[in-house]
């Protein structure tokens, strides 16, 4: 049997069409395939030929000839990540008007330039801070993307406000010219921030102590509170003098900068809630507070001021210890005496006095106390200082020295070693004014504030109040009265410094309006000369009057 060959030759594939019309193509007629020719296979051979040939002669060119020049060129592209800055979110007053903002450079060729920060001033700087921008080497490349809070509110809610940078995948030629751009990563911007400051008030107050200040009223400096009592939110917090935080972020002029380093008067220092002062008579009403509620006086006790007290002098008799009023007061009861500031009656209420008992040093301690003039107040801001209260222990740690009655008499005024802040002089005064709630501070609107309450009979507050607008109807805080849009108690302060007694701060502290006590404010003015006790009381009638031009609404 025939063995069957199942090759198929390439004559039975490739047919030869040109003869097929001679034949009966239906009876398969003339399907006889023709070869095809050498010539087509030459071609076809020497087509390939050269197309190897061109591809081999390219690739020597690329890799031989022109390798090397290649190489390099490649080597000085560069693919790298490309910041995308967030911008900082901006911080705006209670009321919605911007006092920090961002702003990029029109005239900037940097694709990579990032919003600089605009500050709204003067009379924010310590309040708002400053920040610190994103830094590049020698080269011009970015060593540090981010821009972070260095002070004040910028610092403090640096989380919220920073944002996150974003990225693109970046190409560039030895030129720095960009070649190509690859996947981005969207940066988030920062969060808007509302303060509870309204930046009307904060402008008032500002004004009003710069002008006591830079005035001929010789002080050098000052700081100005103004508080809602009744939520704690904070309307103005001035320092005075104070840092362009423009200045601070640009980093330049540096003449500017190096003047507040050697500056005396520490333009650094946010004056509000870190200076320590010494404080004067404000600190009669907490006092008055203490003594009405330990059952040592009655509002209706009456204590007669001939202008000082005498104290024996065990050791000298001859020469007894006297305690000075700043002026003969004669009769008065407690209410005038806050209203009238008698010495001569704090003295007696605090240290005691012939048949009058006082409260004693123990008792002083801890009231002030509990008016919270020891212990920070919670704001919400860094940096916050807390007052200090003399007592026997620390004066025989720190002088060797025991406890007189006379260092009792002198820290139941407000002098000797006392020292509070006027944050806490703020939370003190709003409780006597909000009926005992002392409140935690805060700038933020809306923000949930604490507190707690004073375990004071709301009638010892009433009376208190009574004597803090008897002091504005006649007494040391009359020129008050002069406001005929508004009733406002208040209480003054007039507290000696400096190590001979040469100089004094002056404070005012207070509430309005009277009948339905709504905002406190304080004011206090450093190292002022003796013989203007008054400063205090004009920058508050000063920033009120300012104030009911700007904002009538606060008095309504």
């Amino acid at each position: 049997m025939r063995r069957r060959d199942h090759e198929i030759a390439p004559d039975e594939i490739f047919l030869d069409a040109s003869n097929l019309p001679a034949f009966d193509q239906s009876r398969l007629e003339g399907r006889l395939e023709k070869p095809i020719s050498q010539t087509t296979y030459r071609v076809l051979i020497g087509g390939l030929f050269i197309m190897f040939l061109a591809l081999a002669s390219q690739a020597w060119n690329l890799e031989i000839r022109q390798g090397v020049a290649y190489a390099q060129k490649s080597e000085r592209n560069s693919l790298r990540p490309q910041t995308i800055f967030a911008e900082r979110g901006a911080i705006l007053d209670r009321n919605g008007i911007p006092l920090a903002t961002n702003v990029l450079a029109a005239s900037s060729s940097d694709d990579q330039a990032f919003p600089s920060r605009v500050y709204k001033a003067p009379g924010f700087g310590n309040l708002l801070g400053y920040v610190s921008y994103p830094k590049k080497d020698s080269s011009g490349n970015y060593y540090d993307t981010d821009m972070d809070g260095v002070a004040g509110v910028e610092k403090d809610f640096n989380t919220e406000l920073k944002g996150q940078n974003g990225s693109i995948l970046v190409e560039e030629d030895s030129q720095g010219h960009t070649v190509s751009e690859g996947s981005t990563i969207p940066p988030v911007n920062g969060a808007t921030l509302t303060l509870s400051i309204d930046s009307r008030v904060q402008k008032a107050f500002y004004d009003a102590i710069r002008e006591q200040v830079d005035g001929e009223q010789h002080f050098t400096s000052g700081a100005g509170i103004l508080m809602d009592i009744q939520t704690g939110e904070i309307l103005a917090l001035v320092s005075y003098p104070e840092y362009d935080p423009n200045v601070l972020s640009e980093g330049a002029p540096k003449a500017v900068i190096a003047g507040y380093a050697t500056d005396p008067r520490t333009p650094y220092l946010n004056r509000p809630i870190q200076g320590l002062y010494t404080p004067g008579s404000i600190v009669k009403p907490l006092e008055a507070a203490g003594a009405l509620t330990d059952g040592i006086i009655t509002p209706d006790t009456t204590i007669v001021s001939n202008g000082f007290i005498s104290v024996p002098n065990p050791y000298d008799p001859k020469n007894p210890s006297i305690f000075k009023d700043w002026k003969a007061l004669g009769a008065l009861d407690l209410r005038h005496a806050i209203g009238w500031s008698s010495d001569v009656y704090f003295y007696t209420v605090g240290g005691g006095y012939g048949s009058q008992k006082g409260l004693g040093i123990d008792r002083l301690d801890y009231w002030f106390r509990t008016f919270g003039l020891t212990s920070p107040t919670g704001i919400n801001l860094s940096g916050e200082n807390h007052g200090f209260l003399p007592t026997p222990e620390w004066k025989q740690k720190t002088y060797g020295d025991p406890w007189r009655i006379g260092d009792t008499y002198h820290t139941a005024i407000g002098q000797y070693a006392v020292q509070v802040t006027p944050i806490e002089m703020a939370r003190a005064i709003a409780a006597v004014a909000n009926g005992g709630k002392l409140l935690t501070p805060t700038i933020v609107k809306g923000g949930s504030t604490g507190g707690e309450s004073l375990a004071i009979k709301p009638d010892t507050f009433e009376v208190i109040r009574e004597g803090m607008r008897i002091g504005v109807l006649e007494g040391t805080s009359v020129l008050l009265n002069s406001l005929g849009f508004v009733d406002v108690a208040g209480k003054t302060g007039t507290a000696q410094t400096g190590a001979g007694n040469e100089s004094f701060n002056a404070w005012e502290v207070g509430f309005f309006p009277y009948e339905h006590p709504r905002y406190v404010h304080v004011v206090v003015l450093e190292h002022g000369v003796i013989g203007n006790s008054t400063g205090g009381v004009h920058a508050i009638h000063d920033a009120l009057e300012e104030l009911h031009t700007t904002a009538p609404e606060y008095f309504q």
